[in-house]
């Protein structure tokens, strides 16, 4: 249908690409240096706050209980198979693309395209995430030591906003405030006291910024340099863990265990689904393939290492943790702390806070290194401008797209909710590990003679689908929000590839392709991209066919029971939104159709008709009766036909 999107990149092209001297990064690091790399990233905000929800449940979800310990373990042995299948494709293909290169060469364009546009979620919105949860453990660390940065400047936006409201609410309703939380007193206050510019309050989140782009500056400077920064981090924040492991199990009482799991296997596949975030992180390491000494046997070792080390710390974790407070007093953001605290011991609060800054620190150094080379590497292919794949002259870094990925993630960071982006990261790098695992099917048949460093143990078969099936159960197991979001990221993504990608991909180019987009794909980005944006119109928390209810619903009495339960506003947005996705879809479709229709090869002629023109002017062979042939040399006629025709050309006349 378009030519050649699903034509793979040969692995011998990628790894040609790689050492090319304009675009080849510098080797530097060892196997040590890796695993601190895969340490740093797993270890981090995951387990200093989501551990908490996972154990005493939320509004959407059912807790784990004690049985938390189970659910590390589903998810460490998900996260076990998918890590199995990065070992050999990163000992493959020691390139800096992970995912998205395994996908590349081995799914083709397109499906390279949708994972590498997928991984923005893992690393730079994950990050976004990460640095929110970073400037609030640090403003917890300020008030600790009774210097609090101003509340305006260490909250963001929406926070602020959504907070006033709230309390303008509670109190219209002769609620007190108070009842509403630290979070939200703290937004309401920034609220309050924010300077003006405009009308606008000048709220915003500057640890966040500011952390994101110290973290910039250190990767711009040199990929040895970041590794030494967050080896320290590493060693720093292991020790805090350790501390709480070793002290808090001073204070374990056997009967908090009991009992030990409350809400059944789907309490526990919940906190399964929710405490992934805890592990995301190990697949970073691949993003370092080109800048490893030795990828080959170095790769393996690390993601295997990294992701072994911190399911072992994870559990004991999880066992102190539901084995200090009895498991429902854990559901807040900062459990670690809170389970200290509920045992009145006040000074670990602090503690605890420390371990955090420089756990979501290191997560942010690795987070912020994957993400601009994968752009780096879709920028080499053609995929994005080329202006992305630009190489520092003096610290051979991807420093273009380090500075466009670190402005943007400190730009979002000081502005966005934490709820608005970390529900993206899970599914996003779920669906990541499950194109990996169907990828090492794929290319030990199509390409089995290749040396490959590192097998995944058992065939080809058994591990990657057992991996498969992991992923999509815990996929299973998100909100519809998670799946809406994620489903209007990716069709954006497609609006961008139609729109540039199809016509620039080098691999296009090759094929033949036009080098500027024909206006049917145009049409067809334009239809993707309001089919995206109704996406992210509609109301996330309803099922599709709640969504088509809530749009056909007339709100209030009139419309009945059913209707009366949804607000006009949800109303709005159902039936605003899906009238968008459905012109978005018609036109996207239309436009792919037309394109199909275009590159069609067009039926031949009736029998004895004449044929299209030849290059020349002349008439194309005949039809099974006999008719024109094609032009001789100077423009005369063809031989004849199996019916008789025209006779051999004559000679042109000379002058």
């Amino acid at each position: 249908m378009l030519r050649g999107i699903f034509q793979p990149k040969p692995l011998g092209a990628i790894l040609a690409s790689a050492e090319a001297p304009e675009t080849s990064l510098k080797r530097s690091l060892g196997p040590v240096q890796l695993t601190l790399l895969g340490i740093g990233a797993i270890i981090g905000a995951g387990i200093f706050s989501t551990v908490g929800t996972a154990a005493a449940g939320g509004a959407d979800h059912l807790g784990a209980g004690p049985a938390l310990v189970l659910s590390f373990v589903i998810t460490a042995i998900t996260c076990g198979f998918a890590a199995l299948c990065y070992a050999e494709f990163a000992s493959m293909v020691p390139i800096s693309g992970s995912a998205y290169t395994y996908a590349y060469a081995t799914l083709g364009e397109l499906i390279g395209w949708i994972i590498g546009w997928d991984l923005i979620i893992e690393y730079a919105v994950g990050n976004v995430a990460v640095a929110i949860s970073w400037a609030g453990y640090f403003q917890a660390l300020l008030s600790g030591f009774g210097h609090p940065l101003p509340a305006w400047l260490a909250t963001d936006l929406r926070t602020a906003f959504d907070s006033a409201r709230q309390v303008a609410e509670a109190r219209a309703a002769g609620i007190d405030p108070a009842t509403l939380g630290d979070a939200v007193a703290q937004g309401a206050r920034a609220m309050a006291q924010a300077p003006h510019l405009g009308g606008v309050p000048l709220v915003f989140n500057l640890p966040a910024f500011v952390i994101v782009m110290v973290v910039t500056v250190v990767l711009v400077i040199g990929i040895r340099e970041s590794a030494w920064f967050n080896s320290s981090m590493v060693t720093l924040k292991l020790a805090i863990i350790t501390v709480f492991i070793v002290l808090g199990g001073f204070y374990v009482k056997p009967a908090n265990w009991h009992p030990f799991a409350p809400n059944g296997f789907k309490g526990i596949s919940a906190a399964a689904a929710i405490i992934f975030f805890a592990y995301i992180g190990f697949d970073a390491v691949s993003t370092a393939a080109e800048e490893t000494r030795n990828p080959k046997r170095d790769m393996p070792i690390a993601i295997i290492s990294s992701l072994v080390i911190c399911t072992v710390i994870y559990i004991a974790v999880a066992i102190v943790l539901t084995g200090m407070v009895p498991w429902r007093q854990l559901g807040t953001p900062e459990p670690l702390a809170t389970a200290f605290s509920a045992l009145g011991m006040k000074w670990p609060a602090a503690f605890i806070s420390l371990g955090a800054v420089f756990a979501t620190t290191s997560v942010l150094v690795v987070f912020q290194l994957g993400q601009p080379r994968i752009f780096f590497s879709m920028a080499r292919d053609g995929l994005l401008p080329q202006w992305a794949a630009r190489v520092h002259p003096r610290y051979r870094t991807p420093y273009v797209t380090t500075w466009i990925t670190g402005i943007a993630v400190a730009v979002f960071a000081g502005l966005l909710n934490i709820n608005e982006v970390v529900e993206l990261t899970n599914i996003g790098t779920l669906f990541a590990f499950l194109l990996v695992c169907i990828g090492i099917i794929v290319l030990r048949y199509k390409d089995p003679d290749r040396p490959r460093p590192f097998r995944v143990p058992l065939g080809p078969w058994l591990l990657p689908v057992l991996g498969g099936c992991s992923c999509i159960f815990l996929m299973v197991y998100l909100p519809p929000s998670s799946w809406w979001r994620f489903i209007g990221w990716l069709v954006l993504g497609m609006s961008i590839y139609f729109s540039y990608g199809y016509s620039q991909s080098l691999v296009g180019r090759d094929l033949g392709r036009p080098s500027r987009t024909p206006a049917t794909l145009q049409a067809a980005a334009l239809g993707f991209l309001l089919l995206a944006f109704g996406l992210f119109t509609i109301p996330h928390d309803a099922s599709l066919p709640h969504l088509v209810t809530e749009a056909l619903a007339t709100p209030g009495p009139a419309g009945g029971a059913a209707a009366a339960a949804v607000s006009p506003s949800e109303h709005l947005r159902a039936l605003v939104g899906l009238v968008i996705v459905v012109a978005g879809l018609v036109l996207g479709m239309a436009g792919l159709l037309a394109e199909w229709r275009r590159r069609s090869p067009q039926p031949p002629g009736p029998a004895g008709g004449a044929q299209p023109p030849g290059p020349t002017g002349g008439a194309q062979p005949p039809g099974p009766s006999g008719s024109a042939q094609p032009p001789g040399p100077a423009g005369g006629a063809g031989p004849p036909g199996p019916a008789g025709g025209a006779g051999p050309p004559r000679a042109p006349r000379t002058a």
